[in-house]
């Protein structure tokens, strides 16, 4: 099994060093002593946590359809009163 440093993990993530050091508590590795080690699973591990796929558009994996959507999930939602007014429930 492969072992990275900062710098290979960082240029096989595309991302800088300092990146991976700032957020290494968030960040699967190894650790001995004082240095830190990334397998290409780890890599992997990361890889997918920050992965994003669009959910519209061109690029989405599955675009959303229109036809038959229904109400907006959020559609219930309604904005809070000015300051001073009281708040109606119900």
């Amino acid at each position: 099994m492969r072992r990275h440093t900062y710098a290979e993990a960082a240029a096989e993530l595309r991302v800088e060093k300092r990146w991976l050091q700032r957020n290494i508590k968030r960040l699967p590795h190894t650790k001995k002593g004082r240095v830190v080690t990334f397998s290409d699973a780890d890599l992997e591990r990361i890889d997918q946590m920050f992965h994003h796929e669009p959910s519209t558009g061109p690029l989405a994996v599955a675009p959303a359809s229109t036809a038959g959507a229904g109400a907006h999930p959020m559609a219930h939602l309604r904005p809070l009163p000015s300051r001073g007014q009281p708040v109606r429930t119900g």
